[in-house]
């Protein structure tokens, strides 16, 4: 298994962070299903004011950059990415990976 980890910074707006939670509280059935058929085994969101934090793990041959643009095109994707936009602050047409910014592992405890 693979796992990646993601930042991003919505508006500080508490109306836009709460119909942001409100989507990801109702994910579409369809994203949801492109999600898992594109190797995502695991997504979650975290959230501490205008801060998310996203999780995903993948299978083990999940290839970031394929796997992404894969998922892009999967039916109502684009639709989705626009939906949520509105409360990201940013282009209605900017794919997941242009908006979210994969962060550097530095720590993990040992065993």
């Amino acid at each position: 298994m693979k796992r990646y980890c993601q930042q991003l910074d919505i508006p500080d707006n508490p109306e836009l962070i709460a119909k942001y939670k409100e989507a990801h509280a109702h994910v579409w059935p369809v994203i949801q299903e492109g999600i898992r058929s594109v190797g995502i085994l695991d997504m979650q969101i975290y959230a501490v004011g205008y801060r998310l934090f996203m999780i995903c793990d993948t299978v083990d041959d999940f290839d970031w950059e394929k796997d992404n643009a894969r998922l892009a095109e999967l039916p109502m994707q684009k639709e989705w990415e626009a939906y949520v936009a509105e409360c990201q602050g940013c282009d209605p047409n900017a794919k997941s990976t242009e908006k979210w910014h994969l962060m550097e592992k530095i720590f993990q405890l040992e065993k």
